[in-house]
């Protein structure tokens, strides 16, 4: 799975820090939710969407090979 958190967020001017705020997570867990080591679960992923005003499609998706 792949995802654009960073570039939604960087579009919104979030820091880390603000958008792990406004989710209730750590830094940590953008920072690893950015680099792919780490997928969002479901409520999670609903909250970047709600934040970002897109949909989920449109933040995660699948790789294809």
């Amino acid at each position: 799975m792949d995802n654009k958190v960073y570039f939604y967020r960087k579009k919104a001017k979030m820091t880390q820090e603000a958008l792990a705020k406004a989710l209730g997570v750590t830094r940590q867990t953008i920072i690893s939710i950015e680099q792919g080591r780490y997928i969002a679960s479901l409520p999670l992923a609903l909250k970047l969407a709600k934040i970002f005003n897109v949909h989920v499609e449109d933040i995660f998706f699948l790789e294809e090979n």
